[in-house]
């Protein structure tokens, strides 16, 4: 094999590695984008959900404290007849 035919083949190859180079490159590029959106996209769905949780829990805080206090008025009002309620109440959620 002469010098000339061995520098073709080495710039063949040179060139190949190159090529197989950049499309590595691309590809890492490309991969960190998309985790990158992905990730991006994750944390605004995780934004919303404890935006969600924060209103649900709020909405709960409230109705609990209304809840006491209608279970005050009513058991101001008949104590005996709440007793009643709770009971049959208690029965049907089981």
């Amino acid at each position: 094999m002469s010098l000339s035919q061995m520098l073709s083949h080495a710039g063949t190859i040179s060139v190949v590695l190159a090529a197989l180079v950049v499309i590595a490159a691309a590809f890492r590029t490309n991969t960190t984008r998309i985790w990158r959106e992905e990730a991006e996209a994750q944390k605004s769905r995780a934004d919303r959900l404890e935006a969600s949780l924060n209103e649900i829990n709020t909405r709960l805080s409230r109705i609990e404290v209304e809840n006491e206090r209608l279970v005050h008025l009513l058991t101001s009002l008949d104590p005996a007849r709440l007793a009643v309620i709770r009971l049959s109440t208690t029965s049907t959620e089981e």
